[in-house]
């Protein structure tokens, strides 16, 4: 008796073992951001413990409605293009312009990474002390600008006759360099401009807004030939329709420059 009773639970947690494993839930695929730190769109919160920002959020509602885990790896940004293309990270997202060459090879952007739709438009702002005295194109000659290396900003930064390029490793780190008086000024993207200038250590900063560049635009970029980008921008198109996010870009307080409509980019 003693034996059938053995046998009889034994078969019992045999049974309930197949029964738990096969309720468990397959495992996501990981996709791996690479980002800089960036306000308004990829930052840390007051703790510093979680990374917060508008593409940051944006970047979770798509990939988890397209069923995948979400992972954030800061980056060098003078080396997207080698992290992309090792498989170290899936994609670049992180207020990445798209609509412009590289300034060390002259090629397009397009041409490296497969972009996904144009989800935001951004400028290039001058920044500098607010007793600079800088007011023109003219008043940068002979003076050192400051901008984060492989960037938007060192290309517009290079346009100006006779300025001098300081690179940096980060944005952040080009407005240290005018505060420090090390650099005249710096050339930014206008969101992480607008988030920093005039405020807080930036209090004596400001931008030059005759100086501002064209309109550009940022994407999401992936390796040439990722099956990514289409999902990307299915998810882009159903997250603008339901209001996901114009809610994201209110709460960062970026919406008068979120793209919302994406039906001239849909091909």
């Amino acid at each position: 008796m003693k034996k059938l009773l053995a046998l009889l639970m034994t078969l019992t947690l045999i049974v309930a073992c197949f029964a738990g494993c096969g309720a468990k839930e397959p495992k996501k695929e990981t996709i791996v951001v690479g980002y800089t730190i960036y306000e308004p769109m990829n930052y840390f919160d007051k703790d510093g413990k979680t990374l917060i920002g508008f593409d940051t959020d944006l970047a979770k509602a798509v990939f988890e409605g397209l069923g995948y885990e979400v992972m954030f790896q800061e980056i060098d940004w003078d080396s997207k293009y080698t992290d992309l293309n090792s498989n170290t990270i899936d994609c670049v997202w992180n207020g990445f312009t798209c609509n412009v060459k590289d300034d060390d090879d002259g090629i397009e952007r397009s041409k490296k990474v497969d972009f996904s739709y144009n989800y935001m438009e951004n400028r290039q702002v001058i920044v500098v002390k607010k007793d600079s005295g800088i007011t023109k194109a003219e008043d940068l000659k002979g003076k050192t600008g400051a901008a984060e290396g492989g960037s938007a900003g060192e290309t517009y930064l290079k346009s100006f006759d006779g300025a001098n390029f300081k690179g940096c490793p980060k944005q952040t780190d080009c407005l240290n360099e005018v505060n420090a008086m090390t650099a005249d000024f710096a050339v930014l993207d206008a969101q992480l401009a607008k988030s920093y200038c005039g405020k807080g250590n930036y209090a004596d900063l400001q931008i030059v807004d005759d100086l501002s560049s064209d309109v550009e635009y940022y994407a999401i970029g992936f390796k040439k030939g990722s099956e990514l980008t289409a999902k990307v921008n299915e998810q882009l198109v159903k997250l603008a329709e339901d209001g996901t996010i114009k809610k994201i870009a209110e709460e960062y307080e970026v919406l008068n420059t979120t793209i919302l409509d994406y039906s001239d980019q849909v091909k």
